[in-house]
């Protein structure tokens, strides 16, 4: 499975809006498989921008999330504007380029700064 970085901000989004203090279940996207997105919301998990479990079984698996993390907050926010997703998407986010999530994370804050007219002296 390569990661869709469509389907990571579609998520991180959705639970951005989710209410507090419920565990989330049956994520459900258009034209992605349960186990795409449990897979995906599994990788969010190991990332640290998600809190919660995968579940496995057989043929099957379950995701409970229970909430976004600072960092996840951090990066939907980093990404909400759609000029700058659109933006990143053609410049870090390209096929045929190598990129990390590390990457666009810092890329994103660069151009958080140039926005906001900050000098970015890093």
């Amino acid at each position: 499975m390569k990661r869709d970085i469509d389907l990571v901000r579609q998520i991180l989004t959705d639970m951005e809006d989710a209410p507090p203090m419920e565990v989330h279940t049956g994520f459900h996207y258009d034209g992605y498989d349960t186990a795409t997105v449990n897979e995906h919301i599994e990788l969010l998990i190991e990332a640290g921008l998600l809190e919660g479990k995968v579940a496995r079984s057989n043929s099957r698996s379950v995701a409970n999330v229970t909430r976004l993390t600072w960092a996840g907050h951090d990066f939907i926010q980093s990404m909400v504007d759609e000029s700058i997703w659109k933006k990143a998407k053609e410049q870090i986010l390209k096929p045929g380029v190598s990129w990390t999530f590390e990457l666009l994370s810092e890329w994103a804050k660069h151009e958080a700064k140039q926005r906001l007219g900050i000098p970015d002296n890093g």
